[in-house]
């Protein structure tokens, strides 16, 4: 892409998006992998559709945030960065705290499920994120 045209918002965005594609893509082959090995039948919140169309659209409001963080604080990526972090130890907290089913293990399964997708697109957004909004070889050849 012309660079005349990728301004910083545009970047953070479509770096974003990036990150989320991607995410999604570990997620559901994470998904695949967990439905194969486990006898967990209650799959219809964590699915394919819901992966693509989830992540994605939280992506893209993650990489709006980054371009917040970054342009209007000191310290922006370092504060995204540990915000992220932030949120992803409440979000595992918290998920403790969901029940799915009455079978104990049907909802360790879940439990496991979801926390390894919060971890996924964690990592994704806080490290995915600003390592590539600052390369240059993204930047060249896919923006």
């Amino acid at each position: 892409m012309n660079s005349s045209y990728l301004t910083p918002f545009a970047k953070s965005l479509l770096t974003g998006l990036f990150a989320g594609i991607s995410a999604t893509f570990i997620c559901i082959i994470y998904n695949v992998i967990s439905r194969d090995e486990n006898s967990f039948p209650l799959f219809n919140f964590i699915n394919v559709s819901s992966l693509i169309f989830g992540v994605n659209i939280l992506f893209v409001v993650i990489g709006i945030v980054y371009y917040w963080f970054v342009n209007f604080l000191k310290r922006g990526e370092l504060f995204f960065i540990a915000t992220f972090i932030l949120i992803t130890g409440y979000c595992i907290f918290k998920t403790s705290d969901i029940h799915r089913s009455d079978n104990p293990i049907w909802n360790m399964e879940f439990h496991h499920l979801l926390i390894a997708m919060i971890v996924i697109m964690s990592i994704s957004a806080s490290v995915g994120i600003p390592v590539l909004f600052h390369s240059k070889r993204f930047e060249e050849h896919v923006l």
